[in-house]
């Protein structure tokens, strides 16, 4: 497993090694010892989730949950590809409200980490999407927190025009990240 950290050195990018022979092959998809290795404090992780997305261009957040229920994500695209984003939330951080974000697909494997004081979208790149990420936090609907996915002062860059773009009513009237009271401070 290569574990690469991103532009915003606390997401990490993680490509696990896929073995093959003539039945096709095995991937060891998660080990928590690897993530440990590289500085990876978020906790264990405690439950898994599973979305299906049936269109290209469908958004889903950009969410995070407030303390003391923060969540650390590691996500992978099983099917499909999707466009993956995280944004630094954590008040003080040098990269508050920048982003970063990769590709995942069912084809290239690569997963995303996306730790605690971010908040966390993606877009799916074609029809029929799924994903599967874990989560260091139990669902906590009292501590959902969300910003809206086509702020400009945050400017991401979803790679499919604004037009095409599709998300539920809530993630398109979350708050902007000009009135966010971040939950999360920057500790070096």
């Amino acid at each position: 497993m290569q574990i690469t950290p991103l532009a915003i050195s606390d997401v990490l990018l993680i490509a696990p090694v896929r073995h093959g022979d003539e039945r096709g092959w095995f991937s060891e998809t998660f080990r928590q010892s690897a993530l440990e290795e590289v500085g990876f404090k978020g906790g264990a992780f405690v439950q898994d989730n599973h979305v299906r997305s049936t269109t290209r261009g469908v958004v889903r957040g950009l969410h995070f949950q407030k303390p003391p229920h923060g969540q650390a994500k590691l996500l992978r695209c099983v099917r499909g590809a999707i466009f993956d984003v995280a944004v630094d939330i954590r008040a003080g951080s040098p990269t508050y409200g920048q982003w970063v974000g990769a590709e995942l697909s069912a084809e290239n494997a690569l997963q995303l980490l996306v730790p605690e004081g971010f908040a966390h979208g993606y877009c799916t790149l074609t029809d029929e999407c799924e994903v599967l990420y874990k989560v260091t936090g139990y669902y906590a609907p009292q501590a959902e927190g969300t910003l809206r996915f086509n702020d400009p002062a945050i400017g991401v860059d979803w790679t499919i025009p604004g037009a095409d773009l599709t998300a539920n009513a809530r993630d398109a009237a979350a708050p902007l990240l000009a009135d966010l009271v971040s939950p999360y401070v920057y500790e070096t």
